[in-house]
């Protein structure tokens, strides 16, 4: 096992710390409820927090859960995505869509998506559709705002040499603009991610009955905590995982950023 470690030191210091960290905080947690430093009714314990997943897992009761509201998000993030990107470089590269879209966009962005909730569910009702309208509207501003930065952010230096060979601005969008703000675009999608999996929270809490939202809700009404730090626990891991995901995809683009001299 210490070879593991070790190997895993070597491999990724990053992931190994905050493997670390993690067990770390698991101890104490567990130490500190142990030793009656607070009740146990109001936080649980990562061990009764084990024992719940367990039997939730085994009976198959939380699958359904997690399936609702892994498509919710996919769908809504997906068309986040799909939509805001090319909307972020429209906006970042012409100025007229800048001046039509701008004021509405920040208008928009600065209404709190859980006000926008009832409305939300009054039109669409408490299915899916209305779930994933919801992450769609967490997670599109951010990948938008991101785009259009990346885009305003290219060196100019690069557009005018390119321009100056008689390149097109089509070619110049091409090899300068996009690969410049490709890592603004991740970094983007993993705001996004993150909001996104705020919004399917929100939405679920506030009008759902099936969801790891709604999982939380309705035990967290039987005072049942360690079901309730379970589902916040998922969502922790599937947030996780998706900025790593992210984080490699960020490694592997960061090479398309022209440099600047």
């Amino acid at each position: 096992m210490m070879r593991g470690l070790a190997w895993l030191r070597d491999r990724n210091e990053r992931v190994f710390l905050g493997l670390v960290g993690l067990v770390a905080v698991i101890v104490v947690w567990e130490v500190t409820a142990s030793l009656g430093l607070y009740r146990k009714s109001l936080l649980s314990t990562p061990s009764l927090i084990w024992t719940a997943a367990t039997a939730d897992f085994g009976s198959g009761v939380i699958w359904q859960h997690i399936g609702v509201s892994s498509t919710e998000f996919a769908i809504g993030f997906a068309a986040a995505v799909v939509l805001g990107i090319p909307l972020g470089l429209a906006i970042g590269s012409f100025r007229r869509v800048d001046s039509f879209l701008s004021a509405l966009l920040a208008g928009l962005n600065a209404t709190p998506n859980v006000a926008l909730i009832p409305l939300i569910v009054l039109v669409a009702g408490i299915g899916l559709e209305s779930k994933a309208i919801v992450v769609f509207l967490s997670a599109f501003f951010a990948v938008v705002v991101t785009t259009f930065t990346g885009v305003q952010s290219t060196a100019r230096r690069h557009l005018e040499i390119t321009r100056s060979f008689g390149g097109s601005r089509w070619l110049a969008f091409r090899t300068v603009v996009l690969p410049s703000t490709i890592p603004f675009i991740l970094s983007g999608i993993r705001v996004g991610a993150g909001r996104g999996l705020v919004g399917v929270v929100s939405a679920e809490l506030i009008s759902a009955n099936v969801g790891l939202g709604f999982y939380i809700s309705f035990f967290g009404t039987f005072l049942d905590t360690a079901r309730v730090m379970l589902g916040i626990v998922l969502f922790g891991l599937f947030g996780v995982i998706l900025g790593e995901i992210i984080r490699v995809a960020e490694r592997r683009f960061e090479v398309w950023r022209p440099e600047i001299h």
